[in-house]
């Protein structure tokens, strides 16, 4: 319950990237992007990584296409693929929401809190919360 009750508070202060126009899982499709070589991805490892279903990045995707931040891709030698690209406007929001995102961090882990950070990352990542 600890666990559900920190992603709650965390999700609501990273609420504060909508500054940008974007809520935070599409910020956290951007970043994933952002990594990506070529800045493109599987539409079913976006999906993984995630954490969630194919249909339920579709879902996500689709307003972020209207908005010109990713596009779609499709596979030259099987149709059944298809590829999220970010955008040139998808990675320049990315690099404003970014720091956004980066000063709501350091807020949430203060100076204190920041000496055991690696032990939190270490169980976090065991518990499956390893998004690179």
């Amino acid at each position: 319950m600890n666990l559900a009750k920190i992603q709650a508070v965390i999700s609501r202060r990273f609420d504060q990237l909508n500054v940008h126009g974007i809520g935070f899982s599409d910020f956290m499709i951007l970043y994933l992007l952002d990594l990506a070589a070529d800045k493109r991805m599987r539409r079913v490892d976006l999906a993984e990584k995630i954490g969630i279903t194919a249909s339920g990045i579709t879902r996500m995707l689709l307003p972020m296409e209207k908005n010109g931040l990713v596009s779609r891709e499709s596979n030259e030698r099987d149709a059944r693929v298809s590829y999220v690209v970010l955008t040139e406007t998808g990675q320049s929001l990315f690099e404003d929401a970014k720091k956004t995102a980066n000063y709501l961090a350091d807020e949430i882990m203060s100076v204190s809190k920041k000496k055991n950070v690696s032990a939190f990352i270490d169980i976090l990542i065991e518990l499956g919360g390893n998004i690179n």
